[in-house]
């Protein structure tokens, strides 16, 4: 079943959440590789810095539209640069990952909310006359 018809900021709002939830993708799977270059006790220097790099990406995408997701992003790739134990970081980037997507699909279920438009029935009179 198709979604409700948008205006032109509801449809470019969706486009960049799209975009956001496909790069969200991606760092996901490169936080999971991440953890198993851990867990095989490889050098997880190779393996972070992607991360660190796709983060700040992922933020400057949703920064006008989405601020406070913006913020989030870049909280965690803060987060991530602090020196700590490797399994403490993988925690933090999984629950951050978390958080992001669940912030992301509430921001798609309000765009659709806000931006839906209303179909006119055909055939009925209008109010004004």
């Amino acid at each position: 079943m198709a979604g409700p018809k948008l205006d032109g900021a509801g449809t470019e709002k969706m486009k960049t959440l799209d975009e956001a939830l496909m790069q969200l993708h991606r760092v996901h799977g490169l936080v999971e590789t991440y953890a198993l270059a851990i867990k095989r006790s490889q050098p997880p220097a190779t393996y972070l810095m992607p991360i660190r790099r796709a983060l700040p990406t992922l933020a400057s995408l949703l920064k006008w539209q989405f601020g406070l997701i913006s913020d989030q992003a870049m909280a965690l790739n803060m987060g991530v640069s602090r020196g700590s134990n490797e399994q403490v970081r993988v925690r933090m980037l999984r629950e951050g990952i978390g958080a992001l997507r669940q912030a992301i699909d509430v921001a798609i279920v309000r765009v659709k909310e806000n931006h839906a438009e209303e179909k006119k029935a055909a055939g009925t009179p209008s109010a004004a006359g």
